[in-house]
């Protein structure tokens, strides 16, 4: 675990090295806060005017706000989270010190779950930002906490994704742009697979829906915690850190 802590605080503190925890952080934050604003602003103005209309008193906060924010929040990560991880193995493959972290007295495990964990710190650090939109909401209004909590937990699981594919891509290639365009595409691929789901049987469109991973965010965006969603978050995330391992493996013995 020390070993995991070393690497995984070097790799966290380069990022601040570099423009890019503060480029992808400054973006993040700009783009919702500018979310927030509106999706505030549109839902006081619709159930005002449910109000005046007397046609009740429309959506909840928790329906009309925190399900809208969270559910674009990570289509923002999506886009952003390849910035973070395509430099964590292809900038060591470029500067040629690669096999210097290969033949340090460290597994292949712990290096990955190291570089894991540092970009997972730096999501963590953009998710802490925005903590201030629900406590705006809770002195302004009356949200349900689980949906709130349930959303972030989601969300955190399904970055854990697309970071544990990032890294894969990383450890492929010692192109940073090539490791960035590649993380996207597939993470992409990974929340429109089930849209061929209509063009396909029953049993293969069933197998299409699940293998979306935006589809097991729904549960969590309603504030369920459904322990099926949690188990295809995590194999996902281990599939991605078993391939890397391989490709690690590879590398080690050339």
């Amino acid at each position: 675990m020390k070993n995991i802590w070393t690497i995984a605080s070097r790799d966290f503190k380069s990022y601040f090295f570099s423009p890019i925890a503060y480029i992808v952080t400054a973006g993040f934050l700009t783009i919702m806060g500018f979310m927030f604003v509106n999706i505030l602003s549109y839902f006081i103005n619709q159930n005002m005017r449910s109000m005046e209309m007397n046609i009740g008193k429309g959506a909840s906060i928790t329906e009309g706000v925190v399900s809208q924010l969270y559910g674009n929040m990570n289509v923002i990560l999506l886009f952003l989270v390849p910035f973070i991880t395509m430099r964590l193995f292809a900038e060591e493959k470029k500067n040629n010190t690669i096999q210097l972290l290969l033949t340090a007295p460290v597994t292949t495990t712990e290096i990955i779950l190291g570089k894991f964990l540092s970009s997972m710190l730096l999501v963590l650090v953009m998710l802490g930002f925005t903590l201030i939109y629900p406590i705006i909401l809770f002195l302004t209004g009356n949200p349900d906490l689980g949906p709130i909590f349930t959303s972030y937990l989601g969300t955190i699981l399904l970055v854990g994704c697309y970071l544990a594919f990032g890294l894969l891509f990383s450890a492929m290639t010692e192109n940073q742009i090539v490791a960035g365009a590649l993380t996207f595409a597939f993470s992409l691929f990974l929340w429109v697979i089930n849209w061929a789901s209509q063009l396909v049987g029953s049993t293969w469109g069933e197998i299409l829906n699940y293998l979306s991973i935006i589809r097991h965010y729904e549960n969590f965006s309603r504030g369920v915690i459904n322990s099926a969603d949690i188990i295809f978050y995590f194999s996902i995330i281990g599939l991605g850190v078993f391939l890397t391992h391989r490709v690690l493996d590879s590398l080690r013995w050339r």
